[in-house]
């Protein structure tokens, strides 16, 4: 172990009032497709242990591919202790950034998914092909194995015509049980990008768009989440980037001995050594007791 790390161990951490715990690589692996999944170590315990107690958290995946209350439904039948309204994804905070935005139809790149929570909060979707589908006031890029240059191409129309460029994930990386896997939204929207010389912006994690959005639902500021994950170029620095507390975690994409070797914006304030770690950390309540989660 680093000094670096053995130092950031010792330390005492910042007050924290809930958890966000990222999905892939902290939780489960799943496959390449999406299709199935491994839990892993700690995942089931250190949930059902924090819903008995009353600690408030949220799941939040940079997986936009399925609607949140869909997702929550498949990690339960795993034994995953989540409600659907602890689900989140980069879509619900692309939902809610577009209405508060005045945004009112978009050009989807993605499977049906993708766009589930931008329906259900009353924006219009079309995909490529559609009657309209440059005549959006966004374009927004998220899980979508099957792109192609059509979608690329009617993408860079809309946003010549004047469409915000909108990406759920920018992470050319993620964790899975086949080992790293590209990330579809972050190599479409570079393409786009290339053309079109237009930003993209991004509502998943790291932005600070994700994290304001996590401590909204549960209800504290961003200083009292503790941010639990396995990347540090992902949830590590979405986490020191807003005050939050950052958990590294090591069954994922970062293994402890190179937590040590990352710059401190990327380095977590604590390695976890196993998931179920996150009970012994003691936890501030809206009565500002600090209070302890082990029995």
């Amino acid at each position: 172990m680093s000094a670096a790390v053995v130092r950031e161990k010792a330390a005492t951490l910042p007050a924290i009032s809930g958890f966000m715990f990222d999905v892939d690589g902290t939780l489960l692996l799943s496959d390449r497709s999406l299709g199935g999944y491994e839990l892993l170590p700690g995942a089931v315990e250190t949930l059902r242990a924090l819903k008995e107690r009353g600690v408030p958290f949220v799941l939040l995946t940079n997986g936009s591919a399925y609607p949140p209350a869909q997702q929550a439904e498949r990690l339960r039948k795993l034994g995953l202790a989540v409600d659907d309204d602890q689900m989140l994804t980069p879509s619900s905070i692309t939902a809610d950034h577009m209405s508060r935005h005045g945004i009112r139809r978009v050009l989807v790149l993605g499977t049906p998914g993708v766009g589930h929570a931008l329906e259900a909060a009353g924006i219009s979707t079309v995909h490529t092909g559609q009657a309209g589908a440059q005549e959006v006031d966004a374009v927004y890029v998220g899980w979508h194995p099957e792109c192609c240059m059509k979608d690329i191409e009617a993408a860079c129309h809309a946003i010549w015509a004047g469409a915000k460029h909108y990406i759920a994930s920018d992470v050319p990386f993620f964790a899975t049980k086949q080992g790293r896997t590209i990330g579809y939204s972050y190599t479409i929207s570079g393409a786009i990008r290339r053309l079109t010389k237009v930003p993209a912006l991004l509502t998943g994690k790291p932005s600070l768009h994700a994290l304001r959005f996590v401590a909204r639902k549960l209800g504290m500021p961003m200083r009292a989440v503790g941010v639990v994950g396995d990347d540090p170029i992902v949830e590590i620095i979405m986490a020191r980037r807003g005050g939050a507390t950052a958990l590294g975690v090591t069954t994922g994409m970062t293994k402890r001995e190179d937590w040590g070797k990352q710059p401190r914006m990327r380095r977590p304030h604590r390695v976890l050594g196993d998931l179920r770690d996150v009970l012994a950390i003691p936890v501030t309540t809206r009565a500002g007791k600090r209070v302890g989660l082990r029995r």
